[in-house]
C-alpha cells in the first residue's frame, strides 16, 4: 500500500476537509457529535464522503459506509493523479501523493460483497413490523408471536422459522376430536390467544407480507452465521480504519429494507458497544447514504425513538453522518444532533425550491460575510458551505470552502478488482456459507412429530431428547397411551411430566448454543433485550 504524505494536511487531531477564506477542520473529538452531508444530485456529494472517509481511516477509526451507485468502491484502489486532481491540490497547498485504503466489501444479497445476515429474534418485532408495512393489529399480533417463542424456546433464525411459528399460534380450523388435547400446538394456540385475539385473517395477511419481502430477495438477510458488528470496528496492518463499504444498489430496490436494515445496525451498535464517553476519536463512523428512507412514513413514536438512539449513541463513541439532498428531508428532532454540516448546491427553479433552499441556509450559523441562501444556488461542483464544531461543542459560523480532492480512486471499480479484494478479506470465509441451525421450525416439526407417532416407545426414540424423555417419565405415570379421556391424575402427571421435560430440554438446548456460540444460545437474552431501539420503544 502507497504511503501518503498527506499527513502533512490532517493533523493528529483533525481531518482537512477544504479551504476557502478559513481553512475548514473537522475535529475526531468531536466527530461523534454526527454530521450530514446534503446537496443536489451531482454536486460532489459522494466525493465529500470519499474525503471524510478517507481522513477517520488515516486517524485510525474504521468507517462503514452504505454506496448506493457503487462509486465509493474506489476508495480501496490507488488514486490518479489527473490534472485536474493536481490544480485543486496545488491551490490548498497540498503534495498530491496518491493512495488506497484497506477495504472490506458487504452485500445483503451475497452478490458483491460478504452475506449480512441477523436473525429474526434480533431484529425484533417493532423493526420487521416496519419492513413488512404492518398496521397496528397486524404487529400486535407479531408481537405475540414473539413473546409465544420467549416462552417456548422457539428461537427464531430465519424466515421459516418465523413461518412456522404464525402457523402453529394461527386458530385451528374446525371442531377436533377427543385427542385434540395430546396436540402438542394446542398449548401454543392457547397462549398464544391468551394475549388476545388472534385471528386466521390477520396471520393470513402477515404470511402474505412475507411472501411479498421473500420475492424481493429479503429472506437472504434472515439467517445465521449472524453479522458480528465488531467485524466493522477494526484496523489494518498499518493502523489504519477498515472501510467497510455495502453495496446497496440492488438493496435500494426494496427501500424499507434498506431503511430497516440501517436501523437495525444502529439499534445493535447502542446494545452491544460500552459507555466510552469524550473519546480523542471516535470508535466507528457510519455514513449511511439517502438517508430520508429512514425517516419516511415513520410514525411518530419510532421517530423519537431514533431520535433517541442518535442523540445516545454517541455516548458508546460511534458517530453517524447522514447524506441526502436536502437538510429538510431529516426531521428537526434529528437534525439538532447533527452539529457538522457539510452542504453543497441546491437548485431553485420553483417556489417549493426556493422554499427548501431558505430552510436549508437557516440551519448554519450566520456568517456575516455571506448570503448563505445565495450562495448556497452558485456553489459550484467540489464546493460547499461547511460548519464544523469547535471547541466548547458549538459550529463554526457557516464558510464557503472547495472539497479537497480525494487520495484514492474516485468512481467504481471493476469486476475483476473487487473479486482480488475480497479474496484477501479479513471475512474471507467466516459469513460465506450460510448456516441452518435447529430452530423454532425444526422444534415445532417436531413436536408435531412426536404427538403423531406411535405411543409406547414403538418410535424407535423419535422427538430426539424430548420425545426421549418423555417416553420415559410418561410410561411412569401412563400418559403416554392414547385413549379418549384420561383421568384427572393422569392430567396432572401429563402437565407434570411436559413441564419437567420442557425445561430440561430447554436447558440442554440453551446450553447447547452457548457452547457453539450463533444465535441459540443467546436467544432468552434476546428476548430480555432485541435490539436496543425495540427496547427503548417499550419504555
Amino acid at each position: 500500500m502507497a504511503t501518503s504524505d498527506n499527513k502533512t494536511a490532517d493533523t493528529d487531531d483533525k481531518i482537512f476537509i477544504g479551504k476557502g477564506e478559513q481553512t475548514a477542520w473537522l475535529t475526531l473529538a468531536l466527530a461523534n457529535r454526527h454530521g450530514l452531508v446534503t446537496g443536489a444530485t451531482g454536486t460532489g456529494k459522494t466525493v465529500s464522503l470519499q474525503v471524510m472517509a478517507e481522513g477517520f481511516a488515516r486517524a485510525g477509526v474504521p468507517v462503514f459506509a452504505a454506496d448506493i451507485k457503487g462509486d465509493l468502491s474506489g476508495i480501496s484502489e490507488i488514486g490518479e493523479a489527473k490534472d485536474f486532481i493536481l490544480k485543486r491540490a496545488g491551490e490548498m497547498g497540498l503534495n498530491f501523493q496518491p493512495d488506497q485504503f484497506s477495504t472490506v466489501f458487504w452485500d445483503v444479497f451475497g452478490e458483491q460483497g460478504h452475506p449480512v445476515r441477523a436473525t429474526v429474534t434480533e431484529m425484533g418485532p417493532l423493526l420487521l413490523s416496519r419492513m413488512l408495512d404492518l398496521n397496528d393489529v397486524q404487529e400486535g399480533v407479531l408481537n405475540v408471536a414473539f413473546r409465544v417463542a420467549d416462552e417456548n424456546g422457539l428461537t427464531l433464525i430465519d424466515m421459516k422459522d418465523l413461518r412456522s411459528l404464525l402457523d402453529a399460534i394461527a386458530p385451528a380450523g374446525g371442531k377436533r376430536g377427543p385427542d385434540a388435547e395430546e396436540d402438542e400446538l394446542a398449548e401454543i394456540r392457547k397462549a398464544a390467544q391468551s394475549y388476545g385475539n388472534v385471528s386466521k385473517a390477520t396471520i393470513g395477511t402477515i404470511q402474505r407480507q412475507l411472501l411479498v419481502l421473500e420475492n424481493q430477495g429479503g429472506t437472504k438477510f434472515f439467517g445465521e452465521p449472524a453479522l458480528l458488528l465488531k467485524d466493522f470496528m477494526k484496523t489494518d496492518s498499518d493502523g489504519r480504519g477498515m472501510v467497510n463499504i455495502l453495496v446497496a444498489d440492488k438493496l435500494m430496490q426494496n427501500p424499507r429494507l434498506y431503511a430497516t436494515f440501517l436501523l437495525w445496525m444502529l439499534s445493535e451498535l447502542f446494545e452491544e458497544l460500552p459507555e466510552a464517553g469524550d473519546l480523542p476519536k471516535p470508535k466507528l463512523v457510519f455514513f449511511f447514504d439517502e438517508a430520508h428512507l429512514l425517516f419516511n412514513d415513520a410514525p411518530k413514536a419510532l421517530l423519537d425513538k431514533i431520535e433517541q438512539v442518535v442523540r445516545l449513541i454517541r455516548s458508546k463513541g460511534v458517530g453517524v453522518y447522514f447524506v441526502t439532498q436536502n437538510p429538510i428531508d431529516v426531521p428537526d428532532k434529528v437534525l439538532a444532533q447533527l452539529g457538522n454540516r457539510v452542504q453543497h448546491a441546491l437548485r431553485a427553479f420553483t417556489p417549493r425550491d426556493q422554499k427548501a433552499v431558505n430552510a436549508a441556509a437557516q440551519t448554519f450559523r450566520p456568517n456575516p460575510k455571506l448570503d448563505t441562501a445565495r450562495v448556497i444556488m452558485e456553489l459550484g461542483k467540489g464546493e460547499a458551505l461547511v460548519s464544523f464544531l469547535e471547541g466548547g461543542g458549538t459550529p463554526t459560523m457557516v464558510e464557503r470552502v472547495m472539497i479537497r480532492p480525494p487520495t484514492a480512486r474516485i468512481g467504481p471499480i471493476t469486476p475483476e478488482e473487487r473479486k482480488a479484494i475480497m479474496g484477501k478479506s479479513p471475512v474471507k470465509g467466516k459469513y460465506d456459507t450460510a448456516v441452518d441451525a435447529e430452530s423454532a421450525y425444526e422444534m415445532l416439526q417436531k413436536r408435531v412429530a412426536t404427538t403423531a407417532a406411535p405411543a409406547e416407545g414403538q418410535d424407535g426414540g423419535g422427538g430426539g431428547i424430548l420425545g426421549q424423555i418423555g417416553s420415559i417419565v410418561g410410561t411412569i405415570f401412563g400418559t403416554n397411551v392414547r385413549r379418549g379421556r384420561l383421568s384427572t391424575g393422569q392430567v396432572i402427571a401429563r402437565d407434570v411430566t411436559r413441564s419437567v421435560t420442557n425445561k430440561v430440554v430447554g436447558g440442554i438446548v440453551a446450553d447447547l448454543g452457548k457452547s457453539v456460540g450463533g444465535s441459540l444460545g443467546g436467544s432468552v437474552g434476546r428476548a430480555l433485550v432485541r435490539g436496543a431501539l425495540g427496547g427503548l420503544l417499550r419504555r
